[in-house]
């Protein structure tokens, strides 16, 4: 990207959603304008775990005003992300649709440890450079993220289930603040975070940080009292606790230095926190200034080139760890690249640069699921995708990238895809023509075949020089069985020269 670009990072976030707008300049992204409003969809789920309508308008509302200010970006300049509450929400679909709508731009839902890499890019990159290993917390409104690193580099990351919204609403109900609603909320946090106690306890790293919400609330109440500006300390911690038992309720919590949106909250953030630093044995801890919507930004940069782009790493990574046989996938992604790129001619040159990776990609792991089981190995590669750690992916794009292999072989009518998705459709006949020709495992005559596509009445040809199938009677024959094949679906594809 060219100095100057302007990018942007929406943050769904279970207590509040946010806007960053920055402006890149040699690498380096500074901010323009920030926004923040307080949804509290964390505390819009049901018994049923489904977004109540009251919690899904107010997202929408929030996001059409963020639409607004968002007009004119390209869609490669803006990036949106959810967290905890929509990883959770059964009804999560129908609240992205609408907010796809009033946004303008895609929403991804991303895993826990997603979040959690994320977190510690936005983190690690408004730090100076050091090589001090690093302890990253981020007290979210419905789940906690702990990272371990070092310069740039997440090397150990976690997502569990406690934040300050679920914990306020679960031990804080009514607002009220007693000694045994603290003591029971700060039991049952380390009942949830114990298991973190091994890999990131004192000794694992030099210095701690806490990003976002509940330790940024926490550390602007100590500057207010006096304390020293951008750290949390353990006696900083019990003073606060004091204070809060002091008020006895919300309602009556009068304390310099807490905004209004955080006073219903707080009561679950420093229980958690409490925990954190009690079961890591963190004596102090740092006011970070890099967030979540920091890292989207700078993946943003990462994603642009195929070099930098983390979830090429992560492909080659999960081909290794399943021994995918790295000359038939590579064979097999020559030849969808080549027919992908005679079909595509419409679209712009940044684009067919990101659709190409994709299909790639899924060119790399169709095989993934064969060492599991040679029998339906195509499912198989699909649960896998479906339910992989998949560093730089977000949870959408892993179910894509899984129909992709689903879909590289057998029926097509049983697959549950958006046959509406035109560059999707076109990825899918690509992957399994290269497939069909590379059935032999050897390098196939393809040069000299054409692909042709009138998207308009979905319809495909195939054009093969006069003698090519003669030359190759069983690859003439697999092309005729998936003429069949696509008859079943709203698109055809048609054989000439066969």
């Amino acid at each position: 990207m060219q100095n100057g670009t302007r990018l942007a990072a929406v943050d769904l976030g279970s207590n509040s959603f946010r806007l960053e707008i920055g402006r890149l300049d040699h690498g380096q992204i500074h901010r323009t304008e920030y926004l923040k409003e307080t949804v509290r969809q964390g505390n819009g789920l049901d018994k049923d775990r489904n977004l109540t309508p009251d919690a899904m308008q107010r997202g929408w509302d929030c996001l059409a005003r963020f639409g607004e200010r968002l007009a004119g970006f390209k869609k490669g300049e803006v990036r949106a992300v959810a967290t905890q509450t929509l990883r959770e929400a059964r009804n999560r679909d129908a609240f992205l649709r609408r907010a796809h709508e009033v946004l303008g731009f895609p929403i991804d839902v991303i895993s826990g440890r997603e979040e959690a890499r994320l977190i510690y890019q936005g983190v690690a990159h408004m730090l100076p450079q050091s090589d001090e290993h690093r302890l990253v917390v981020d007290i979210g409104g419905r789940s906690t993220e702990m990272i371990l690193g070092q310069g740039l580099t997440a090397l150990t990351m976690e997502s569990y289930r406690v934040g300050s919204v679920a914990w306020s609403m679960k031990y804080f109900p009514e607002g009220q603040f007693t000694a045994k609603a603290f003591q029971t909320a700060e039991v049952a946090a380390k009942a949830v975070l114990e298991e973190a106690t091994n890999v990131y306890r004192a000794g694992s790293w030099e210095v701690a940080y806490g990003s976002s919400g509940t330790i940024g609330a926490v550390g602007d109440v100590l500057v207010a009292a006096g304390m020293p500006a951008g750290l949390v300390t353990r006696e900083g911690l019990d003073w606060l606790l004091d204070r809060l038992l002091k008020a006895q309720s919300v309602d009556r919590l009068k304390i310099e230095g807490m905004k209004d949106d955080r006073r219903a909250v707080i009561g679950g953030g420093v229980s958690v926190l409490r925990a954190v630093f009690e079961l890591l044995g963190i004596e102090e801890m740092h006011a970070a200034q890099g967030a979540l919507r920091h890292g989207v930004l700078y993946d943003l940069l990462d994603r642009e080139q195929e070099t930098t782009d983390l979830r090429s790493t992560t492909v080659l990574r999960l081909a290794q760890k399943f021994a995918v046989e790295t000359a038939q996938a590579q064979r097999v992604s020559k030849i969808a690249r080549f027919l992908f790129q005679q079909i595509s001619s419409g679209l712009l040159p940044v684009d067919l640069d990101r659709f190409q990776r994709k299909l790639d990609w899924a060119a790399q792991l169709h095989e993934i699921g064969s060492h599991i089981s040679h029998s339906d190995y195509h499912k198989h590669g699909a649960y896998i995708l479906d339910n992989a750690d998949a560093p730089g992916f977000a949870l959408p794009e892993l179910h894509r990238l899984g129909l992709l292999v689903l879909g590289h072989r057998g029926k097509l009518r049983k697959l549950d895809a958006d046959f509406e998705d035109t560059v999707f459709i076109q990825q899918l006949l690509c992957l399994r023509l290269a497939v069909i020709l590379c059935h032999a495992r050897r390098d196939p005559e393809f040069k000299s075949i054409q692909l042709g596509c009138v998207a308009g009445h979905q319809r495909f040809v195939l054009t093969c020089p006069p003698g090519w199938s003669t030359a190759y009677p069983q690859s003439a024959h697999l092309l005729r069985e998936e003429v069949l094949a696509w008859q079943k679906t709203p698109w055809t594809l048609a054989l000439t020269g066969i």
